[in-house]
């Protein structure tokens, strides 16, 4: 028998989970611990509220969880509850597959004022993270900054460009829809240091601000590079930069009717943030720049003002430290090698990490899929040249949770927080989700 325990109840955990389970089928059994009494991880709280389709993929997850020798260990912090020592104690192979919940910073003077916020906080805000969900940002002024060009910052900007009718249908969190229905903002502006071609959003994400019922996108021309210089680019980012020449090549009478504008800034790098007496932000210095040779970009000196009332950096996301454990500060993920993690001095291995863990936040949710598979297949080479060791797994964990009092939450609860969310969802959701942990534990009966 195997005893796999993963570490975080996201996309890369359960991938890896079906993964252990096609491998070793029977002679597995495998432990997803979580520090939420819910499962899915991104999914749950970072996936667009108003992208369900996305979502649904927690259906395969399900299948998953479901099966007799997989088990969903849920209000377990890792690292605070059972240490990494201790789990490696139980189980033949320990998987970080933790994701990257933590905001990159900007680095900027002025990165602490109020109304300034990184997109996993942002977004953790209006999808109910418990994290986050009190951080009650100030929508009342009308400008809006978001730094970076990639889907967040597209996340970002449609959820504070929709009416609450085209909100209706998704499970953005009561809180945030009240909000965003009292939002001033008026202009959101998207900043990237480079220009069109170097943008990282996807032809889907970037059309859907064309279909917005108040708000319109504005390029401007002159970012634009020659149309003939598409031709070398992708087809992805073709169709992307497609996108952007037809919002440039809108007109007047076209934009009328819509109150908002979500204006691309491009060849912009933010350089400081600007508060009033208050302590709140209220302008986005920026340094405009140029593509160099290489493809990259420098400043040209010149730079200016913009308002800004609200900032939301979505420039990427950091793998959160755990005791124990090798971590590349720069990086901001677990030191390793194709997914094994090397043993401080004195340790054991059969340390691994998965997903965001291991390479940082880049792919898509489908990306951790072979990563997962590719990570079990390692797995599977270490152990077969490993002495045989007579691990206790779930039945040691679970002695270990009884002596020190840990309040388990298991699948089964977890589908019974789920009844409870979609039973007090407004006409149209799908859920309202808990946005404390307490509630969720009392949920669960």
């Amino acid at each position: 028998m195997r005893h796999i325990a993963i570490v975080g109840s996201g996309p890369a955990g359960y991938y890896t989970a079906e993964a252990a389970q096609k491998h070793w089928g029977e002679d597995a059994r495998i432990d997803i611990f979580d520090r939420l009494p819910v499962p899915f991880g991104l999914i749950r709280s970072g996936v667009a509220p108003d992208h369900q389709s996305i979502k649904a993929v927690s259906k395969r997850y399900e299948k998953v969880a479901l099966t007799d020798n997989v088990r969903f260990v849920g209000h377990v912090a890792v690292g605070e509850d059972v240490s990494i020592a201790e789990l490696r104690g139980l189980y033949d192979a320990v998987v970080l597959a933790t994701g990257a919940p933590g905001d990159r910073p900007m680095g900027l003077p002025g990165e602490d004022l109020a109304d300034v916020f990184g997109s996993a906080a942002f977004v953790g805000w209006y999808n109910g993270h418990p994290h986050f969900a009190g951080l009650d940002p100030d929508l009342s002024g009308p400008s809006a900054a978001i730094v970076g060009m990639g889907n967040v910052a597209l996340d970002v900007a449609r959820i504070l460009a929709k009416t609450p009718q085209e909100l209706a249908g998704s499970d953005i969190v009561a809180h945030a829809l009240a909000a965003l229905e009292r939002s001033g903002v008026r202009r959101v502006r998207v900043l990237g240091r480079r220009g069109p071609h170097q943008i990282a959003m996807t032809p889907k994400e970037l059309g859907e601000l064309g279909e917005l019922a108040r708000a319109a996108p504005l390029v401007h021309s002159a970012d634009l590079p020659p149309a003939e210089a598409d031709a070398a680019l992708d087809p992805g980012l073709r169709k992307s930069v497609a996108h952007l020449r037809h919002f440039a090549a809108l007109t007047p009478a076209e934009r009328a009717g819509k109150p908002m504008t979500i204006e691309f800034v491009f060849f912009a790098r933010p350089v400081a943030l600007h508060g009033d007496e208050d302590g709140a932000v209220r302008e986005i210095e920026i340094e405009r720049t140029r593509l160099t040779a290489e493809g990259g970009c420098e400043g040209t000196g010149v730079t200016e003002r913009l308002p800004a009332d609200l900032v939301v950096s979505c420039i990427g996301y950091r793998t959160s430290p755990l005791p124990g454990v090798l971590y590349d500060q720069r990086l901001g993920r677990f030191v390793n090698q194709d997914g094994r993690i090397a043993a401080p001095a004195g340790g054991e291995g059969g340390l691994y990490c998965v997903g965001w863990a291991r390479r940082g936040p880049t792919g898509t949710i489908g990306t951790n899929r072979p990563d997962g598979y590719a990570l079990v297949d390692l797995i599977a080479a270490d152990l077969a040249v490993a002495p045989a060791a007579d691990r206790a797994g779930r039945a040691g964990f679970d002695a270990l949770a009884a002596e020190r009092g840990l309040d388990v939450v298991t699948f089964r609860d977890w589908k019974k927080i789920e009844q409870a969310e979609e039973r007090a969802a407004r006409e149209g959701a799908p859920r309202e989700k808990f946005v404390d942990v307490a509630a969720m534990i009392r949920a669960r009966g």
